[in-house]
């Protein structure tokens, strides 16, 4: 009874044993994403060493980082590996197993996810002032969608990740979005297209956006696979003006104006029948007094004589006091002249004489108008 007791406790104590040896060490190392956002998985091995030959499995769009002491030691890509010697080399020259190693050990093992993450979100928070060929400074805002993907594992573990054993996009999103707003306005200069235009050309600008930005996305072991823009709107105030222009240029003809209104009209089923003929007469009503008015502004023009061309300019010289003054027009001479300046005996010349003669002799027609001498 005692013998058989024993045994049975010998028995309990190598299942234990065996329990604990079997719990103690990894032997399958793996990741399989259930999620749509986590960028760095670190697999759980507190306290647990990875068995020598244990199996480490990893998938398409994996990566996987083992970390010794904090040192980035191997980076492993898609497949399926026997932990050896020969594919941990950084690991073995770091833990000095030169001559090979057969026991279990420790290390930290991270997964990167190297999927392209889509539909991330970005736009500017306040309205950006960029130069325009057309309307001088523009204030505008503008937000669309960017994609990313991890192209560098190990430059993306030592500059953003660290030691997060679960790093998600939302982490990183922030600065990402800021990297785009920040330089989208240097970028929109650089591409010199009017606002006006990059309505038709979203598709070309976003991949000039992505060309020039994506370098930045580099340095953090990122790459910028696209951006996307959704919408850039203008100042409310800019919007109504263009508008106005806009009617302005469809109502230049007014008869292709009429036909644009009344066709919408009918196509919206906007009035009746009546309304739609009242439209009409409106705008004939509205284009025969235009045209009344014009004909008749010309009419008045061709009615009316011309008006008196100036007589001709010459200029004269006056005798005032023994000496020579002038030049002087015909109406300062004529003024003169009223003013008892000038009298029929005073002294004048203008040019093509050959000497100076009497004003009655030169501007007779000026002194028809005044009184002659008294007697």
């Amino acid at each position: 009874m005692l013998y058989s007791l024993q045994k049975l406790n010998l028995r309990g104590q190598i299942v234990g044993l065996f329990d604990w040896i079997t719990g103690q060490f990894i032997e399958v190392i793996e990741w399989v994403d259930d999620s749509s956002d986590t960028m760095v998985y670190r697999f759980p091995t507190y306290n647990r060493e990875i068995k020598y030959g244990a199996k480490l499995i990893v998938r398409e769009s994996q990566v996987a980082i083992f970390v010794n002491e904090g040192v980035v030691a191997d980076v492993l890509e898609a497949g399926i590996y026997e932990l050896e010697t020969k594919n941990l080399p950084i690991l073995t020259s770091l833990q000095h197993w030169h001559h090979g190693f057969n026991s279990p050990f420790k290390a930290e093992v991270y997964f990167i996810n190297t999927k392209r993450f889509t539909n991330l979100k970005w736009g500017t928070r306040n309205p950006i002032m960029v130069r325009d060929p057309e309307f001088s400074m523009v204030r505008i805002r503008a937000f669309g969608t960017y994609e990313i993907r991890v192209i560098e594992p190990k430059l993306f573990m030592v500059e953003i990740v660290g030691t997060d054993g679960h790093f998600v996009v939302d982490e990183i999103d922030e600065q990402l979005k800021n990297l785009i707003v920040t330089n989208f306005a240097t970028v929109l200069g650089k591409s010199r297209v009017p606002i006006l235009d990059l309505v038709s050309n979203y598709d070309k600008f976003s991949k000039f956006i992505t060309k020039n930005i994506a370098p930045q996305f580099r340095e953090y072991g990122l790459e910028l696979t696209k951006v996307l823009i959704e919408n850039i709107s203008l100042p409310e105030s800019l919007e109504r003006a263009l508008d106005e222009r806009a009617t302005r240029e469809i109502a230049g003809d007014l008869d292709d104006n009429i036909k644009y209104q009344v066709g919408n009209a009918l196509k919206e089923g906007r009035g009746s029948i009546s309304d739609i003929i009242g439209m009409q007469v409106g705008f004939s009503f509205a284009k025969d007094v235009v045209e009344n008015i014009d004909s008749s502004s010309v009419k008045s023009k061709k009615d009316m004589p011309p008006p008196l061309p100036d007589r001709e300019v010459i200029s004269y010289y006056v005798a005032i006091n023994g000496e020579s003054k002038g030049p002087f027009s015909s109406k300062e001479v004529d003024k003169m002249v009223a003013d008892g300046d000038i009298k029929r005996d005073t002294l004048m010349w203008k040019k093509g004489l050959d000497s100076w003669v009497e004003a009655k002799e030169l501007i007779e027609e000026s002194f028809r108008e005044v009184p002659p001498p008294l007697p």
